[in-house]
């Protein structure tokens, strides 16, 4: 371009660079004099954050969502880790609730023989007879811990039995509700003796040979008389739950419900009675001498 004679020329690359390092070379020194440059600075510092700001989101969104997918991954996998740690647990407790009955049940069994019995020896039900009008049971007992044909077995609420065969680890006992089973008996409230019979009912026996005039009643606990001497005296037996009279019959028709839970539980108790009878001198005690009369009477004897 020209003008009025003179030519008008682009300074050179060169040039510019000469410049503009003098320039940033003049503010620098005169910033770090006068500190001059402060407030632009810091008015650059407020206009650019906005911009940093939307330069940074992408990466922040993306390490939120990031974190977001893998956040949930853990809490989920955390959550199933502690629902499995819970049902664990919930076993556990009902393990612990079931050994706590066992426990409480021992302890009545044990409670019960320390009355009626010198030795007591608590045992497992192995095995329960499938047929139906049979009622026995294999407990996991026998001639290895003393256990004998005829032996009486308890439970904390009543007669059960008593064993009728003995192998070596394990016996086999017939239940007071057999039909082969019979047991004396006494009514606790009269103290009249009757026999209480299996009838194959799980949950009933029965007690013939009683007429009406018997003094028996609905409700009237049925206790061991211990004669025979294989049950221990005064351990329950049953209760009256049931007493018909037929005219054409001449015994009464008596149910009762055994206070045994033969249908419960998976221990009973074997139980030793104590060997000493009633009326029977005790060991090592030397008998009375006989009176006058009875020695005067001997002599005479031929």
């Amino acid at each position: 371009m020209n003008v009025l004679g003179w030519s008008a020329r682009a300074p050179s690359q060169l040039t510019r660079l000469v410049l503009t390092v003098l320039l940033s070379i003049s503010l620098m020194i005169l910033d770090h004099r006068g500190h001059h440059l402060e407030r632009i600075r810091a008015a650059l510092i407020v206009v650019m954050y906005p911009i940093q700001v939307a330069a940074g989101l992408p990466a922040a969104v993306g390490s939120a969502v990031s974190n977001f997918f893998t956040g949930e991954r853990a809490l989920k996998a955390s959550n199933e880790t502690l629902r499995a740690e819970r049902q664990l647990l919930l076993a556990r407790l009902q393990q612990f609730e079931a050994l706590e009955e066992e426990n409480n049940r021992l302890r009545q069994l044990l409670g019960s023989a320390a009355r009626v019995a010198d030795k007591a020896l608590a045992a497992d039900l192995l095995q329960v007879s499938p047929e139906p009008f049979t009622r026995k049971v294999i407990v996991a007992k026998g001639s290895r811990e003393s256990v004998y044909a005829g032996q009486p077995v308890i439970d904390a609420h009543g007669v059960v039995g008593q064993v009728t065969q003995v192998a070596g680890d394990q016996a086999r006992v017939i239940l007071i509700t057999d039909p082969g089973h019979s047991i004396p008996v006494l009514v606790n409230r009269s103290g009249l003796r009757a026999l209480a019979y299996g009838t194959g009912d799980q949950d009933t026996v029965q007690v013939p040979y009683l007429t009406a005039g018997a003094d028996i009643k609905e409700g009237d606990l049925l206790v061991s008389s211990g004669m025979g001497g294989t049950f221990p005296a005064g351990y329950p037996v049953a209760q009256i739950v049931k007493i018909a009279y037929d005219p054409n019959e001449s015994f009464l028709d008596i149910r009762a419900r055994p206070m045994a839970q033969l249908s419960h539980g998976k221990q009973v108790l074997l139980i030793w009675p104590g060997g000493a009878q009633k009326g029977a001198e005790p060991a090592g005690r030397k008998p009375a001498p006989p009176s006058p009369a009875r020695r005067e009477a001997q002599e005479r004897m031929p």
